[in-house]
């Protein structure tokens, strides 16, 4: 794919050439399309090569992104094909970029698949608020079990069951009815205090 600007001051012919190759992937069970190399021509030379890196697309997609650069704050998508070429001289940059080289129906773009990366720094934050409040309601709900078994425990303490057995001898102050001519008379089981008739 190529885009002609003709002459622009002192650059004669200036060509901006987009090498764009296709190839099946089995795991995606499609066609891709990746700009394999960007060139720019002028004065009927080659006079800069770029390798691009992560730009492609299904087949039937286009490819989109705001910035296509060879400089780092982009992102770096166009690197310089060789240390000695005069290539890194140059920086490209192209912005609000989107390319698509097969498929193309009615002279329109196709759905396009976006360079942004998956994980952003807005989806990174999220993701991480978000485990911040998993743990937090974790730890409440482990708190909230906890108290549950100290109730428990406490209520286990408080039963009578619980208690060591009196003596028998302690216990031997109830009151036992007595039959005695007829009048009903109580007497305490402990002989050591004394007797009451009625």
């Amino acid at each position: 794919l190529s885009l002609k600007f003709g002459d622009i001051g002192d650059l004669k012919g200036l060509v901006i050439r987009f090498l764009l190759t296709t190839s099946y992937y089995q795991l995606s069970v499609q066609n891709w399309f990746s700009l394999h190399r960007l060139q720019l021509l002028y004065n009927n030379s080659i006079q800069a090569t770029f390798n691009a890196t992560r730009v492609c697309a299904p087949a039937s997609y286009s490819y989109h992104c705001e910035h296509v650069s060879s400089l780092q704050r982009y992102n770096a998508l166009l690197i310089p094909s060789s240390a000695n070429d005069i290539s890194k001289l140059w920086e490209v940059t192209f912005t609000d970029f989107q390319i698509q080289g097969f498929n193309i129906q009615e002279g329109h773009f196709a759905y396009a698949k976006d360079c942004a990366s998956f994980f952003s720094p807005a989806i990174l934050m999220g993701l991480v608020m978000s485990l911040i409040l998993l743990l937090v309601l974790a730890y409440a709900l482990h708190m909230l079990i906890h108290l549950k078994s100290l109730d428990r425990h406490y209520e286990f303490k408080a039963s009578p069951a619980h208690f060591a057995q009196m003596k028998d001898n302690d216990m031997e102050d109830e009151k036992e009815p007595l039959r005695n001519s007829g009048n009903e008379s109580y007497e305490l089981r402990n002989q050591q205090f004394c007797k009451i008739y009625i």
